[in-house]
Order: C-alpha cells, then structure tokens, then sequence
C-alpha cells in the first residue's frame, strides 16, 4: 500500500513530456528548453554554431507569423562534443543530454542523404522522437534543394511537436479529383505548376508531357509536379516550405482532403491548422500584441562525467537478497559499464549517510576495483533518502564546486516519509538523479526526482531473475558518451531453478561489436559450473569467480570472435537463480553498431486504456527491417508476459518497413509497476538496413517553371536507392524502463478491449470486381480474431468518416475473419449508383468483435467515377495512349483501383426506382 499512497500525489507530474525525449517547455508564448545537439562524429567548425543560430533566429519570426503571432522560439542550447576544443564560451550542460536532444546534427544516414527529417513513429497530434540535420544542410550548401534553412525548421518543428505530417506523397504523386483531372498530391491545390517529365544527362535534357499509365490511368512513373516558380498561393508549410510565397499552414478553408497526403491518412482528413489548433501549446496560448525577442542561446560543451552512487544500506536491503543484488549491479556498472575519464564517488545512507569514497576518475582497471571495495556491506536502521542525496553533493561539490550536470544513481528499497523535503533542492541543484525502486515498497518520490532533473527512473523487481537491477544500472551508463564508446547489451537472462540444474543459451557477436566483451553470472546459493565456447568451439577457462559476492565474470581483451557464443551453467544447489549478462563495445569507431531502443508511450496508465510498446532497431541512423523483436513486460509481483512486436503497419504500428517495431499490451494482471525489456534478434538473411528515404520529411524541389519554361534547379537528384541489404546475424538486447497501471479490475478481465483500427485498406480491381485488401486486427486490438466486418460505403467522404453507421452498407455475409495480423482480402461488385451527380465513392471499414465492441472507422478508400483529363500538352498533339471511355475510376487513399461500368440511362433509372425500395446495403 506505500506504493500508492504517493502515487497519485505525482500524477501530474509523471504526464509531464517523458523524461527520455524533451525538455522543451512553452512558457509565455515562447519555447524554452530547446536542445541541438551536434554529434561527436561531426568534425569541429564553428560556422556550424553561428549556422545554427541563423537557421532559428529566422525560424523564429517565420513560426510566429505562420501561427497567427502565437509561438516563438525563446532560448536554445546548443550541446557541443566533448572532443570539440574547449572555449571560454562554452558552459558545462545542466540537464541537456544527446538523448534529450530536440534536434540532432550529425553524418547523413547514408552518403548523399542530406534530406532532413524527423523521427516519429506515434499517431496524429503525438510527438516526435527528434530531428535530424546534417552538417551539410545546416552551413547552406542544400538551400536550393530544399528552401532556406529556417523554413525548413519550422516544417520540421511541426512535425515534432504537433506531430502533424507531410502533404506531398512520393510514393502517390497524383491523384483523381472532383474536378475530374489527374491531380498533383498537394495543400492547397491553389499551388499552380506543371506535371511533366524533365530528366537532364549532361548537357541533354527529356522535356515532355507526361503519359498515363495503362493500369492506373494516371501519370506514367517518373512524371513530377513542378511548381511555378513566382506563386501567390500562402498554404502549406507541410507541403513545400521552399515556394517564397508559402507562410501558412493550410486550413479549413483551403485544405485539400481529396490528396492521398499522409498527413489525410493519418490526421483523418483535418487540416493541418485544426491539428495544431488542438494541440496543448495552442489551447494553453493567446495571440501577441507585440514582437518576440531573438532567441537566447547557450552554447554547452559536453565534459567528462562526473557520477555518484547513492546505495541504500537500510533494514529495508535485508529482504529478498536486495544488499547482494544491488552491490551486484553497482559492481558491473563499475567493472564494464562506466568508462574511462569518469568521475566516480560513493555514498550509503540509512538514517544518516556516510561518503564511503570521494570522486575518482577512473584511469585503469585500479581505480575500479578500488572502488568495488566501497560498496555497502552490512544492512540495518531507518531511511533517510535525503541525507543520501546530501552527501553526494557534498562529495561533486568536494572537486567541481558546483552540480550542473552531475549524476546521482539512487537506489533505495524503503519509503521515506520526509523525501520530499529535499525534492525542490534536487530540482534546482543542475543535477541529474537516476533512480531505482527496488521492490514494491520503495519511495515513488524517486520518479518525480528523476523526471523533472531528466534523469531515468527505473522499478527492479525482487525477483532475481527477471535481471532487471543490472539492466538499469547498464541504461546509466550511457549519459553523453560517444555511441562508439557505449556497451551494448547482447544477452540478459535469468532463470529460477527447480529440480532441473541447467540454463543453457547462445548469443550472437556480430562484426559491428566485438570489443572489450563482458560475460556477467550471478547466483543465489553456489557457484554454479560455467561453460563458455566461442564460435570455433573453443572453451573460455579465465573466469573471476567473486564467491562472496556471488558472481564471475569474463572480459575478453581485444575485439571478441564474430559468431554464435554457447553457453550451458550447471547449478550446484536446488533451488538457484542464475543471470546471464553479456555486454560489448563498437569494434570499429567508423561503423555504426546496431542499436536498439525501447519505450512505452505513457508512464502512468489505467485500466482499460492499452499501452503500446514501441522498439526501434537501427545501425546509425539506418532502419533494421525483418528482425524478430520480442518485449518482456514484468509485473511488480514477478509475473512475466512476452510480446512478439511487429513492422507491419497495422494496429498499434504506424508504418510498415521502417524499423520500429511495436504492438499493443493489455494483458494486466494487476494494478502497480511493470517493467519492460525487449529482445531483438536478426536471422542470416532476414534482417535487412532499409535503404528507403525516411518519412517525415521537407520536399525537396528539382527545377522550377519560371515563364512557362523549365528552369533546372539541381544538376542532379540525392542517392535515390532504395533496395534493401541483408545484414550478418545480431542479438541485442534492452531494457525499456518501468510504467505503472492502476485501476485492474480482479481476474479474468472484462472484455473492455475493442478492435484495432484498420490503417491499410487497399484495393485493386479486375474486371467490374472490386478487390479489398487489408491487416486483420484482433479481438483484443491486434490480438486474437474478430467476429465480423461492417464496410460501408458513401459519395461524401466527411459523411462516411463522421456518420459512418448511416452510409450505405456492402454484404458481406461470405467474409470470415482470420487470426489478427493476416492478410485479409475481400471481392464485391459495386452495384448501381444512387446519386445522379455522384462522382466519387469513398469506402471504409470497421470491425466487430464477440462482445459487440466496434472499432474505429478504417482508413478512407476513394473511388471516382469518371475519366479522368491530363494537361493539355502544347508540344504533343496527339492524345496520352492507355484512356478507356468506358472505365470507372477507382483510388483508395493508398492505391488507384480500376474497374468497368456500362450503364445505360433507361437501367439506371429504373433500378433506381426499384433500389428506392430495398435496405441500404450493396451487394
């Protein structure tokens, strides 16, 4: 009950922005907290800092005119790496950490990327992760790709705070509109240029108009939209920042919803003001009388850490083994996971505290087995987090004098009544407090310290082999060092024993990791019998077996063995509890190491609201597509649930194929914390680096039309690849933190979980016969089967998406659902059409499950019905080939269907009359 007692206490607090994204806060109409970060990687140029400053200086007054003199931009941090020369300028970081970072300025993706983008992988009106810039774009040199850099910003600020998304689509340039024309995918449709196909090889150019495309009947492949270069057109920002004219975004009065744009997919076909007048900045906001002030910069240059270890020693350590567990994870943090260069002291604390070693920076592997002999020893009397948290700035304040970007890594186990007599000192000290709970009465001040000092916070619990205290401990690690000097984890097992002695596995150590590799055991009772082979077979026989503290450990020297490790522990008493940990460092500082991040999309949940569980694999700044990606969600009582994540685009995955891997979770089985890990695997030959541009981007612009004439803008286009790579073998394994959910009812569940909401309708045609195609959802959102599909369908794309139980309905007697995450397919053929004036049908999906729970309505599919016209070609007399008098028009709002209607007036008329008659259902 001490758990939640606090809890709720906080509530406002932990719905703040998480801790691992953003410390961007509005205050007064202007953002504070914004924080770019340049990347280690990133060779040393002060124009790059004055760049920056232009680029938001400019930003700044282009977003307070394009919000109706709402927002502004009114201080920024600038995070410089630590092997950038030191400046007497440059200031040491508070808060402000690389992961933190708002925007990110480092290498492209790949070479010839310098597209900038944001990564977001949440829902319309959610936030995005960050921004990424490259030096190139930053310092001016692709201004005539994509427009001034400000602008540029600004399109990209939309994307990651409003979470709104582009309204041009590479991938479905045009589309057929009311006007029955072939239309360039764009907001607004008050944008003139030209559609036509413009290739240039030396000093050779193809200049023509474009065809139409026998399947689709619309523009043959290659064919762009070219604007005009002098425009009067203000809308949209979210289409092409670049045209002079664009300074809105568009709105109710002038949004296209016919486009098949991704910001209609996804944003329900609002506009893009309406999303951000939706948002929390604009709701909290009033327009301004007077002009913003310039922003306010702060230049922060990233130094070596400085880190201390408050460990509670208190009777609460006692239970459970939770003295010996901590000092395990506290000895591999110090023996693999803090680097060389950092600072690190000592406190434990009961009632009182006692500093147990000042900073030391650690040289060799001296200075960290001098510290190991710090750690706690014996557990007894009361709690006083405070005086823990005392001492440790007593021991920074010993060597630095102040506290601005110190780290305190907390663990206590106890609830401590007067925590929060300390709780507005910590906020103000310029420290970060990591913190973990260990067991369930553990003080939940700690979470609210972590949050708002940007720090982690973690739940551990008491069973030990979930391996949760050394998976946090191993998250701490990581602060600001340079990716190529981070440890990743490869393997964290554990298992409780009974009966049967053995825990046996493998672990892969592919060739972008390898060096200083860490093997980690720990067990309750005895030494177990360890067997460690490398890929060839061999025996590793150097173990350091730590009786006492009960655990061993290898290092291997020098970059590890590319292969499959086996490892097979043999238990020696009955009952036993033994873990697992392997961890590695980048063989090679140029090659980016496979990375993999996991979060929730809330901290704090109640029931019957799901979670969704995201997991993003990369390599650099690459997506890792085709990997096997399971989520491990433990309760506070030890109880484990496995999730297999999914990259399908369907349920709670926002985008097929883009190396984010996620899915709903709504197993509870208890109110209280759960924690999560995720585990991701890649097969020879199954996990792929997408080569595909990002989505969330500014549009690049190619030429111009300037006096009706083509004025080449690029001499040639960016690396336009997009096939895939397979990848070598890889294991990775993180931890994801902690969430908790209260308001469980008692076991079994309520069935209070709907279907999810189908996003990938799609449709193709054959002969007059419509095919449907999209991802089955699931009972249980994306879990299980549904009962049954409703499809409707209406000439009004606003009436099907807002009175969606009134359209006309389709029979579908004959569809039976399959298991969530099938394919699904579904064949009908229209019948007559009951408006005289119809020129479009819009169709869309929802589903139902055994407890007549209803989804949400599908995504929108898009029929027209007519032919449609292609611009009038001046220099072609003759027509486009491929046009079809007699066909009926069909796009969904991700494809183009095409489908054969004759009808003759004195029929359709009279089936009218007889339809006038029948239930509203097609067949």
């Amino acid at each position: 009950m001490g758990l939640f007692r606090g809890l709720f206490s906080f509530l406002v607090i932990f719905l703040i922005q998480r801790s691992k994204t953003s410390l961007v806060r509005l205050n007064d109409n202007g953002y504070e907290g914004l924080v770019i970060a340049i990347d280690s990687g990133v060779p040393e140029d002060g124009k790059l800092i004055e760049k920056i400053k232009d680029m938001v200086t400019t930003a700044s007054t282009y977003l307070f005119e394009a919000t109706e003199k709402r927002f502004f931009f009114k201080n920024v941090s600038i995070l410089i790496p630590e092997n950038w020369k030191e400046n007497p300028q440059y200031r040491r970081p508070k808060h402000e950490t690389y992961k933190h970072a708002d925007v990110r300025v480092a290498a492209p993706a790949l070479p010839g990327r310098d597209k900038p983008y944001t990564r977001k992988f949440t829902e319309c009106g959610e936030k995005g992760e960050y921004t990424h810039f490259t030096p190139d774009f930053i310092l001016g040199r692709k201004h005539n790709e994509y427009g001034p850099s400000g602008r540029v910003f600004v399109h990209e600020w939309a994307h990651l705070r409003w979470g709104v998304f582009d309204e041009y689509n590479e991938e479905k340039p045009y589309y057929f509109s009311k006007s029955k024309k072939i239309e360039a995918t764009r907001c607004s449709t008050g944008i003139t240029g030209r559609n036509r196909i413009y290739k240039c090889q030396g000093n050779s150019c193809l200049n023509r108009s474009c065809r139409i495309n026998s399947t689709t009947k619309l523009y043959e492949k290659g064919c762009q939209f070219l604007p005009d270069k002098v425009q009067t057109e203000k809308a949209s920002i979210m289409f092409m920042q670049s045209i002079d004219s664009v300074v809105e975004f568009c709105n109710a009065k002038n949004h296209n919803q016919e486009a098949p744009s991704l910001h209609n997919v996804k944003c329900n076909f609002r506009s893009t003001w309406e999303v951000i007048s939706n948002s929390e900045d604009f709701k909290n906001t009033m327009p301004m009388v007077a002009l913003p002030p310039p922003p306010a910069f702060s230049l922060l240059r990233i130094s070596e850490r400085i880190v201390c270890l408050v460990l509670d020693k208190s009777e609460n350590m006692k239970d459970f083994n939770r003295l010996n567990r901590m000092n395990q994870a506290a000895k591999y943090f110090l023996l693999q996971t803090i680097g060389n260069g950092s600072w690190v002291g000592i406190v434990e604390y009961d009632i009182t505290a006692q500093i147990k070693s000042q900073l030391v920076q650690i040289i060799s592997d001296n200075e960290r087995r001098k510290l190991l002999e710090s750690l706690p020893t014996e557990a007894s009397g009361g709690i006083s987090i405070c005086s823990g948290i005392e001492a440790a700035f007593q021991v920074i304040r010993e060597k630095y004098h102040q506290l601005d970007g110190s780290e305190i890594i907390l663990v206590t186990a106890g609830e401590d009544k007067n925590a929060r007599n300390c709780i507005d000192k910590v906020k103000q000290s310029g420290a970060i407090i990591h913190s973990v709970a260990l067991g369930p009465s553990a003080d939940t001040i700690l979470t609210e310290m972590s949050i708002t000092t940007g720090g982690s916070h973690y739940f551990a619990s008491d069973e030990a082999q979930s391996n949760s205290l050394i998976d946090s401990f191993r998250t701490f690690g990581l602060g600001n060092t340079d990716i190529s000097q981070q440890s990743f984890q490869l393997e964290s097992k554990g298992l409780a024993l009974n009966n049967n002695p053995w825990m046996n596995g493998s672990l892969v150590i592919d060739s972008t990791v390898g060096k200083d590799s860490f093997f980690f055991i720990t067990w309750d009772n005895q030494p177990p019998t360890i067997s460690l082979w490398d890929p060839n077979g061999t025996l590793m026989r150097s173990f350091i077996v730590d009786s006492h503290s009960k655990m061993a450990y290898l290092s291997i020297p020098g970059n590890a063995r590319v292969g499959i490790w086996t490892y097979s522990l043999r238990a020696k008493a009955n009952p036993e509890t033994l873990t697992m940990t392997v961890t590695s460092r980048a063989a090679n500082s140029s090659v980016p190491p496979i990375t993999v991040n996991a979060k929730m999309n809330k901290d704090t949940n109640s029931f019957p609201s799901p979670m969704i569980i995201y997991a993003q694999v990369l390599q650099g700044y690459v997506p890792i597509i085709g990997a096997s990606v399971t989520a491990f969600i433990e309760s506070n009582s030890g109880k484990t649930q496995v999730l297999e994540l999914l990259d399908n685009g369907a349920g709670a995955d926002s985008y097929k194929d883009d190396g984010v891997y996620s899915r709903y979770f709504t197993a509870y089985e208890e109110n209280g914390i759960y924690s999560l890990k995720v585990q991701a695997y890649g097969g020879t030959n199954t996990a792929m680096r997408s080569l595909k541009h990002p989505l969330n981007t500014a549009a690049r612009l190619s030429d111009w039309v300037v006096n009706g004439k083509i004025e080449e803008n690029l001499p040639s286009p960016e690396n336009d690849e997009d096939t895939q790579t397979f990848l070598e073998s890889f294991s990775r394994t993180a931890s994801g933190g902690a969430f908790v959910v209260s308001q469980v009812p008692q076991l079994p569940l309520p069935d209070q979980f709907p279907p999810s909401q189908i996003t990938d309708l799609d449709a193709t045609s054959e002969g007059n016969q419509i095919n449907l195609t999209w991802t089955a959802p699931g009972d249980n959102f994306d879990v299980g089967k549904v009962q049954q599909y409703i499809i409707r369908i209406s000439r009004s794309i606003m009436d099907l998406r807002d009175n969606f139980d009134d359209a006309l309905q389709v029979n579908t007697t004959n569809l039976l659902p399959k298991e969530a995450n099938s394919k699904e397919t579904f064949a009908f053929k229209p019948g007559n059409i009951s408006e005289e004036n119809a020129t479009h049908i819009f169709i869309a999906i929802q589903s139902v499950d055994k407890s007549n729970l209803i989804s949400k309505v599908s995504n929108i599919a898009h029929v027209a019905l007519f032919i449609p016209q292609a611009d009038p070609s001046p220099d072609e007399s003759q027509p486009n080939p491929g046009v079809n008098i007699s066909t009926l028009m069909l796009s969904v709002v991700v494809s183009v269907v095409v489908v054969s209607i004759i009808l003759s007036t004195t029929i359709y008329i009279l089936k009218k009359k007889k339809n006038a008659s029948r239930p509203r259902t097609w067949f």
